[in-house]
């Protein structure tokens, strides 16, 4: 495969060109923010799982979808050395500033910018990190107590109220929510709970390591009946065998049922580990002499089938196979991967 046209691409939260295997969780993400758009209550999604296994690319195309649908929605990623009000008023703002362009939403929405104005203000002596440009007033009593866990279900019941007027759901997806401190994820929790008491159209998707969701429970015990947990693991066989061969298959090659089965195998149906693996088999060099089919490997050396794959990780480190190199082929078969070395011939002396 032509290397430019290699349609894999491996990498930290990239898109793959095929996502098989996650219509279950996006569809339960979609009904979710339908629900709340209309002022019904609904869990809000919360995937939990490994490094490398498309949390990341999940909570990125919830977005689109829901962007797609008209929503407001605000991506954001949580680092670990930053507070969540220094990640959290910039999307707000970006949210507010949506909707006040909108005339049913006009009045509530300049409202909860100036609460949002409260809310730096009264916060930025406990988090130093909080600067966000607002040209507004803050409005008295809103949201300006200096205790996050007041002021942000306040901030979220009024931000909520303006997204209602204007019948639209604000939605913030947030990732790597595992970095969040103990405290702040507690805020957070209870701004929520206070936007499903009120039936205010907010919503949270988001995504962390797997003690997340251990770590919402002893937080606030009502965190299990606010949001609803997916496990994002390793793809099943068969959507792992679409996402590996749909691709190919697009750029007109195809790849045969025994190396779909050795990448299978070697990655465990680990989707980044899949498009790593994917990816280095179609860029394998093509300048070295391909050997015939019938002929035998050299003694000693294990056979070219068996070591088709048998240096690819399954981590999402995967690098480049040392001991095999693949021939010009438009069909990719193991048969067809001979050593990259050619054993040395007998001089005689």
């Amino acid at each position: 495969m032509d290397p430019i046209h290699n349609p894999y691409a491996p990498g930290a939260g990239t898109p793959p060109p095929e996502l098989a295997g996650r219509r279950e969780v996006l569809e339960a993400a979609r009904l979710a923010l339908e629900r709340i758009r209309i002022g019904r209550f609904a869990k809000g999604v919360m995937m939990v799982g490994l490094r490398g296994v498309g949390k990341t690319v999940l909570l990125d195309r919830m977005r689109d979808l829901a962007e797609e649908r008209g929503m407001i929605a605000v991506r954001v990623e949580a680092p670990d050395e930053r507070s969540l009000p220094s990640i959290l008023a910039p999307a707000l703002r970006s949210a507010l500033l949506k909707l006040s362009r909108r005339r049913a939403a006009r009045r509530l929405a300049q409202r909860a910018l100036r609460g949002l104005a409260s809310f730096v203000s009264a916060l930025k002596v406990t988090y130093q990190d909080l600067e966000v440009g607002l040209d507004l007033e803050p409005e008295a009593g809103l949201a300006d107590n200096g205790d996050l866990e007041t002021d942000l279900p306040e901030l979220f019941e009024a931000v909520g109220a303006a997204a209602r007027n204007d019948r639209n759901c604000v939605a913030l997806f947030i990732d790597e929510l595992q970095y969040v401190a103990t405290g702040q994820l507690g805020a957070l929790i209870a701004a929520l709970h206070r936007t499903a008491q009120r039936q205010v159209p907010v919503a949270l998707v988001g995504a962390g390591l797997p003690q997340l969701r251990g770590r919402m429970g002893k937080v606030k015990s009502y965190a299990e009946r606010l949001f609803e947990f997916h496990e994002i693991g390793a793809l099943p066989a068969e959507d792992a065998r679409v996402a590996v061969a749909a691709p190919a298959q697009a750029e007109g090659v195809r790849i045969t049922e025994a190396a779909l089965d050795a990448i299978l195998a070697e990655t465990e149906c680990s989707p980044t580990s899949c498009k790593n693996g994917a990816s280095t088999c179609g860029t394998l060099p093509r300048n070295r002499p391909s050997r015939p089919a019938s002929s035998q490997p050299h003694p000693g050396r294990r056979s070219p089938s068996s070591t088709a794959v048998s240096s690819w990780s399954a981590s999402s480190n995967s690098r480049r196979p040392r001991s095999a190199t693949c021939a010009r082929w438009r069909t990719w078969d193991p048969a067809r991967i001979v050593p990259a070395r050619s054993p040395r011939r007998w001089t005689g002396r």
